[in-house]
């Protein structure tokens, strides 16, 4: 029956060929592997047990990356859910190693590389919000308050366009851009999610009836966009009069 000790000797060597400098047992870490200021701990397993998981857990206060390093499962092997297993090392923020103990070539795969889900969720998460803020133009939603529907960066891309084919009459989303709206103007126009516009041409939108009716609720915003979008044919529409 394999042991442990035959995964040490291809792991140690794997990381020796990129550059770090290996040790075992090194204060109840089975390999540390350390280049330059970087240190990664390795623990050597079997099999992916729960014991594998608290020990390489432990081990991340003090080292930079851990892996578990394990045997590489054969073709048709049961017992673990390789994909389950894979995500698990993922939030648990660990890497995953294997070694082919079923050849001679002793072959090394890192399979996972140890990442911090969280921070890589929150890098996604903060870059939404600031892109949600660029987006708007005001503060124009009470913290708490529900009488009215948020003005999202999305809603006031909407509203933007709205106001330009009140004034300007059936436009092309290039001509709307042109003036001034965003460069998602075309799928906000396209895909209508609030009624307010409607195709009447290739390429040409028009301002719906509730559409105009629905931007009485934003006074703010229309006057703020009122001025970018002179009228081709003068004064008369129901916008400007309002």
């Amino acid at each position: 029956m394999a042991k442990e000790t035959e995964l040490a000797l291809p792991v140690r060597d794997f990381l020796i060929a990129r550059g770090y400098t290996v040790r075992s047992e090194v204060l109840d870490c089975d390999l540390v592997a350390v280049r330059g200021d970087e240190v990664v701990a390795v623990e050597l397993k079997m099999g992916l047990t729960a014991t594998l998981l608290i020990q390489a857990v432990q081990r991340q206060q003090a080292c930079d990356s851990v892996y578990v390093a394990i045997p590489r499962p054969t073709t048709g092997e049961r017992g673990l859910d390789w994909r389950g297993a894979r995500l698990l090392l993922k939030r648990l923020s660990l890497g995953l190693i294997t070694v082919a103990l079923d050849s001679t070539a002793r072959t090394v795969e890192v399979v996972v590389d140890p990442q911090d889900w969280r921070h890589a969720r929150q890098l996604r998460q903060r870059a939404r919000i600031v892109r949600e803020v660029a987006g708007r133009s005001a503060d124009l939603n009470l913290a708490g308050g529900n009488r009215r529907k948020l003005v999202t960066a999305y809603r006031e891309a909407a509203i933007r366009a709205a106001v330009h084919l009140d004034r300007l009459g059936p436009s092309a989303a290039k001509d709307l851009v042109a003036r001034g709206c965003p460069a998602n103007t075309r799928a906000i126009l396209y895909a209508d999610h609030y009624g307010w516009f409607e195709r009447v041409g290739k390429g040409t939108y028009a301002l719906t009836a509730q559409g105009r009716a629905e931007l009485a609720a934003y006074p703010e915003l229309v006057a703020h966009y009122a001025a970018q979008a002179q009228p081709l044919g003068g004064p008369g529409s129901s916008a400007q009069t309002a």
